[in-house]
């Protein structure tokens, strides 16, 4: 069986996990990414300059945005039925609350740096008063921003990253096959003690003849190396190195933020289901939650539009799947996620930021002798 060309590589050629004969369930969707759901799309400002010790305001620079737009643009002032979860909360996830008490949102999402992420939900009010001002003309807005710590090889607490990028992140917004690693929100982050950042997958379920997709993004910034698990091989101990190098002391701060999208459709509290069933994803790989892991996840439909904008004054009324054949999309949930942190350590390559701070990329020759 020859695998789809857009399952092995990013566009820029970077390689996905499955180039290296790794083998996961279930079926992928034909680009293996979020953005197989219909309407959702990616997009990233990357903002990388400067090396060596560490000005705060100059750089290094090892940071940027990622804009995940859940319906086409014309039509995100429409919310979509959605769900939160939290495993650990030392992070943060803005509009949870309103997500929290009516199961749904609008707007994009984005997703950058802890010290970014209210330049980052500014930036996207911004956004949308430019391109979508009926949205905002005459409502609040409240956008869904996450983030994650890239302190160790980024000047964080310089505030590089402004609204023009974010702008940029989300005029560039796109479907199709979509960059994963160093890229966007991604781009200083770490995982198991090897470069990651941003990775993506799909999966396509059956239905009662009908065909949904679950697609997951992580922005991936967890887990000790000790942990780290590559299809329920505890690989940890066999890769003490190559060890993270540093200049300067490296803090245990670590997190995983997580969008789930599907055409599915589901009421919020099945949304929320879902969410809750990100955390066995993460479990495949060796995360465990610890102390200093903001650990928040995010599942949102883009079904039943008309449900989510219902008008008042009449009874409103959403299609959903039932609760008893939930299971194969909490299947759907945990392999795309799973897959998802390990493309993003795949589509990878060393980086040194601050300090002369350096963190390795997963082998690819390990990866291809072990699984090849």
């Amino acid at each position: 069986m020859i695998d789809n060309p857009h399952h092995l590589a990013t566009p820029s050629g970077k390689p996905r996990v499955r180039s290296f004969g790794v083998r996961f369930d279930g079926t992928p969707g034909p680009f293996n990414a979020i953005t197989d759901v219909p309407g959702v799309a990616v997009g990233y400002a990357t903002l990388i300059s400067g090396d060596g010790q560490l000005v705060v305001g100059k750089g290094p620079v090892r940071t940027g945005v990622t804009a995940i737009l859940p319906r086409p643009r014309a039509d995100l002032a429409t919310p979509v039925f959605a769900g939160i979860f939290s495993q650990n909360g030392n992070g943060e996830l803005t509009g949870s609350h309103i997500i929290e008490e009516t199961g749904a949102f609008n707007f994009p999402i984005t997703i950058t740096n802890t010290h970014s992420c209210g330049v980052s939900r500014d930036g996207t009010l911004r956004w949308m008063q430019r391109v979508l001002p009926a949205a905002v003309d005459s409502a609040w807005g409240l956008p869904v921003a996450a983030e994650t710590y890239d302190g160790f090889l980024n000047d964080i607490n310089g505030h590089h990253l402004t609204s023009e990028h974010v702008a940029q992140a989300l005029d560039a917004a796109t479907g199709g096959p979509i960059e994963e690693g160093s890229v966007g929100g991604g781009t200083g982050m770490i995982t198991f003690g090897f470069k990651a950042g941003s990775g993506t997958a799909s999966r396509v379920i059956g239905w009662q003849g009908n065909s949904y997709t679950v697609g997951a993004f992580v922005q991936s910034n967890f887990g000790k190396r000790r942990n780290f698990t590559l299809r329920g091989m505890r690989a940890g101990s066999e890769l003490e190195e190559p060890a993270i190098r540093e200049g300067t002391p490296r803090a245990e701060k670590g997190s995983i933020i997580a969008v789930v999208a599907t055409d599915a459709p589901f009421l919020p509290h099945q949304m929320k289901r879902l969410a809750r069933r990100v955390p066995l994803g993460v479990a495949m790989t060796g995360g465990f939650g610890y102390h200093s892991s903001g650990d928040i996840f995010l599942a949102f439909s883009t079904a039943n539009p008309a449900a989510a904008l219902a008008p008042s004054g009449r009874i409103a009324k959403a299609d959903f799947i039932p609760d008893t054949d939930i299971d194969s999309f909490f299947d759907a949930v945990i392999q795309t996620v799973e897959e998802s942190i390990l493309n993003a350590l795949a589509a990878n390559d060393d980086m040194t930021g601050r300090d002369g701070n350096f963190v390795p990329a997963l082998p690819k020759a390990w990866l291809k002798a072990t699984f090849g």
